[in-house]
């Protein structure tokens, strides 16, 4: 039998279960220690007979019974088969008070009210389309008779034209037709046999002015009666040819215009598509192939390149930032397509092009599974919770699990749909990766542990995927423990930005029990339906790209990579990239263990084929051939130099000179110290209105691996009070260049920002006079120039220093001395009192009595 315990029928009752056990000890004599007592149906029925029905049930059985004397909108509205929206209308026409939903409960009273103002204002529409119908009919009904009356002035018209040329014949023919009327048929009959071919031409030159007046004038044809045909004299033919003469070139000319014009159209057309070229550079290209691409002959471009002086053959490859200057030129809309990028040049493109590039698109595009990475601090379930998530794998279970660890793996649910999980340590999915430039995970799971709270390294991972801009969903772990507090963990997320939804924030909060499997279905689904709102997708067709999540050295296998595919479609067989490493994928295996022929968009796979181990980070790119392969890589080989050079440019307190934001990662011994040191930045931020200082992190406790690559990650400075790094964090230091600056001193921490500061501010520029000198005597060289004969009256004349020569008080020319002498010797510098010989840099009218005034810029920093 089944048992109830006493705080549910407590609740039931309406009455506290120490009265509830009170009634059950005077009943039964049995005495109930805890509200989590279970007592058998028996003793419940017993307790229900005395205490009667509880308001509960009461409360119910009202509801059913208001239930069937209603009847909800929505299925009215399937039983009318009226609209929603209609429903919603007539209910607040007619007065209804209270909410209005698709589940509101309405009486019959309400609902035949609902039904006859549905029916008034249905036929209020037909009576409404019957006055419009007829008020269309009118129109066309005036229209008709507009036009009729058109046609009978144009009738008029053309009667009149005809009538003065028949004129002489109808005053004599009148009589005879009314007297004599079997005479005109033997006339007909007389005159119709001699002039057999003549009707024919008379009816030509007749129709040929008729289509003269149609075309200028738009008129109805009319005919001639018969008669009147017969009866054309010899004037009237001859007046009817002499207007076809004079208006049968009229519309020849009207049509040449028109053939001018759809001419001149597709001209135009042509002109806008020629000036419309684009083309995408790559980042290894050679003489020949940007010839191909711009559609130039090899010489011109060729010589294009000497003109900059770069001699370079047919089969050289040249700096893509030449080749764009070459195309931009030509007058091509270029752009340089890095490998593992998309092309921006899109966006400048016409409207109707890029909607045409973009539907292509959108028809091979497929929806791809979301990349997620779990974070959160050290004990609170992380780990706990991926292996109960892999355990909702249905391949999991057909086939016997994960069997390799290869730092990602992809679970498929029982809906069909797939999510891809980074099994590598949450930071190092944002830092390390980040750092190289590589955004792999799309959704960030922070797991929090009921019990416990918010700490200091589920603060750090929030900083981490707000400063890569990832979407967070929170899940609050160990709700089944005893001291769980989930609202509690809540209360401690709003303070850092992440508000829950139910408080009317954008952040989703789970509540789980990874142990126990609780509602860790219902964050695979919310992590689905932030991936649907993300719309994630990928073309399969392309050739693969990806970001290489793991690298090892394989003592059998050789150099082995865990690549995870992003884009497009990578097979067995195919020539890649990955950093300044290239390979041939030789195998694959997914985390199975299973050797697979292909991987598609979000596919994580581990790659045999490398000629060197690749980096964590590096984009995975797949070339068409093993040239362009090897090309690529060695180019980038190259560039490395370069990379670890901008590893030495990172921010520090010696080059903030040309810097205008300062992001800084701040820890020290104490939360107080935090505060204070945050609140002076702050002060100092709105001193200096040029500067910014961003606290991007703040914690307490001694600076660890971690602050170091997110500060190589955001280009930051680490200010530690009180507190030292530890040997990794001083060893990565060391190999990312990040600048750590330890203090004791609150005011020494101060006072070094300000200093700082005051070396990024834009420094005044200051004109600095040095001297002047008098022109006694000028001496003209050939090939050389004017010479001007000085002899220095105020300071000194430095050579390479600013000049300006005045002339009765105006200044002729100002700009720099190329060239001082004294006597025979080159000289830095001629003091007041001596001669000397100068060259103005440019300038040679020089005139005995010119004063020449020598002076520097000097640039001051700002107080």
């Amino acid at each position: 039998m089944s048992k109830v315990k006493i705080s549910d029928l407590a609740k039931e009752f309406g009455m506290t279960w120490k009265q509830l056990a009170q009634e059950i000890a005077n009943l039964t004599g049995e005495t109930v220690k805890s509200p989590s007592t279970k007592i058998d149906e028996e003793v419940v029925s017993l307790l229900r007979d005395i205490l009667g029905e509880s308001p509960v049930l009461v409360e119910e059985k009202q509801k059913e019974k208001e239930e069937k004397t209603g009847i909800r909108l929505w299925d009215l509205a399937h039983e009318i088969d009226v609209p929603m929206e209609e429903i919603k209308e007539g209910l607040k026409a007619l007065g209804f008070e209270g909410e209005i939903d698709s589940f509101t409960v309405v009486d019959e009273s309400v609902i035949d009210k609902l039904k006859d103002y549905i029916k008034e204002k249905e036929k209020r529409e037909k009576e409404k389309k019957k006055e419009e119908e007829k008020l269309i009919k009118e129109k066309e009904a005036e229209k008709e008779a507009k036009r009729k009356e058109t046609e009978k002035k144009k009738e008029f018209k053309a009667k009149l034209e005809e009538k003065p040329v028949q004129k002489p014949e109808k005053k004599e023919e009148k009589p005879k037709q009314q007297k004599e009327k079997p005479q005109v048929k033997k006339e007909l009959k007389k005159e119709e046999k001699p002039k057999k071919k003549k009707p024919e031409k008379e009816e030509k030159v007749q129709l040929e002015p008729q289509v003269v007046e149609e075309k200028p004038k738009e008129e109805v044809k009319e005919k001639l009666p018969e008669k009147e045909k017969i009866k054309l004299s010899k004037e009237e033919k001859a007046e009817l040819e002499a207007l076809k003469k004079l208006m049968g070139p009229q519309p020849k000319k009207k049509k040449k215009k028109k053939k001018k014009e759809e001419v001149k159209k597709p001209e135009v057309e042509k002109k806008e598509e020629e000036e419309l070229k684009i083309a995408i550079i790559p980042e290894v290209i050679t003489v020949r192939e940007l010839a191909d691409l711009l559609n130039l002959p090899v010489n011109q471009v060729m010589a294009d390149l000497l003109q900059k002086g770069i001699l370079a053959t047919v089969n050289q490859t040249i700096d893509p930032e030449i080749a764009l200057q070459i195309a931009e030129e030509h007058g091509f809309l270029a752009e340089i397509q890095k490998e593992g990028e998309e092309v921006k040049i899109v966006e400048e493109l016409p409207e109707e092009e890029k909607a045409k590039l973009i539907e292509e698109e959108e028809g091979e595009l497929v929806e791809r599974p979301p990349v997620v990475t779990v974070m959160g601090h050290v004990d609170h379930g992380k780990t706990t919770l991926l292996d109960t998530i892999r355990k909702t794998d249905v391949a999991a279970k057909e086939k016997g699990g994960i069997t390799q660890h290869i730092g990602a793996y992809k679970i498929k649910l029982p809906n069909g749909k797939e999510i891809t999980f980074l099994d590598t340590p949450g930071h190092e999915a944002f830092t390390t990766l980040r750092a190289r430039g590589s955004k792999v995970a799309d959704i960030a799971v922070l797991v929090v542990a009921a019990d416990d709270g918010v700490k200091p390294q589920t603060v750090e991972a929030i900083n981490h995927a707000k400063n890569a801009d990832v979407p967070i969903i929170v899940a609050i772990n160990k709700i089944d423990k005893p001291g769980a507090d989930p609202e509690r963990v809540k209360r401690e997320l709003s303070q850092y930005g992440l508000i829950p939804e139910e408080w009317g924030g954008d952040t989703i909060m789970v509540p789980v029990s990874a142990k126990t499997g609780k509602n860790v279905e219902e964050l695979l689904e919310n992590i689905l339906l932030v991936a649907e709102i993300l719309d994630l997708k990928a073309n399969p067709k392309k050739p693969a790209v990806g970001t290489v999540i793991e690298s090892k050295l394989d003592p059998k296998k050789g150099p082995v990579a865990t690549v995870l595919i992003e884009n497009g479609t990578l097979h067995q067989g195919d020539y890649f990239v990955a950093g300044y490493t290239w390979g041939k994928v030789r195998a694959m295996f997914d985390e199975r263990g299973n050797q697979v022929k292909e991987a598609g968009p979000g596919t994580p796979v581990e790659i045999l084929g490398f000629n060197e181990v690749p980096q964590a980070g590096d984009k995975f790119i797949v070339k068409k051939t093993e040239r362009e392969a090897r090309q690529l890589a060695e180019m980038r080989k190259r560039k490395r130099e370069e990379e670890i050079q901008a590893k030495k440019a990172r921010l520090h307190f010696e080059n903030l000179a040309e810097q205008k934001e300062i992001n800084i990662i701040l820890k020290a011994d104490v939360q107080g110290s935090v505060e204070a040191i945050t609140k002076s930045l702050e002060e100092l931020s709105e001193k200096f209105e040029d500067v910014s200082i961003n606290v991007i992190h703040s914690g307490v406790g001694g600076i660890t691996e971690s602050d170091v690559m997110l500060a190589a990650a955001s280009n930051a400075i680490i200010l530690g009070f009180n507190v030292r790094p530890d040997a990794a964090a001083r060893k990565a230091a060391e190999e990312e260049n990040v600048d750590i600056r330890i203090y004791s001193i609150i005011y020494d921490l101060i006072e070094d920002m300000e200093n700082a500061l005051k070396g990024m501010l834009k420094p005044v520029e200051r004109e600095q006079f040095l001297g002047t000198c008098e022109v006694k005597q000028i001496f003209r060289i050939k090939g050389v120039g004017t010479v001007a004969g000085c002899i220095v009256t105020e300071g000194v004349v430095r050579r390479n220093a600013k000049a300006r020569l005045v002339r009765d008080g105006v200044v002729i020319y100002d700009g720099e001395i190329s060239s001082l002498k004294r006597f025979k010797e080159d000289v830095k510098e001629v003091a007041k009192g001596y001669e000397c010989g100068l060259m103005l840099k440019d300038f040679n009218d020089i005139k005995p009595g010119d004063i020449i005034e020598s002076y520097e810029i000097v640039q001051e920093k700002q107080e």
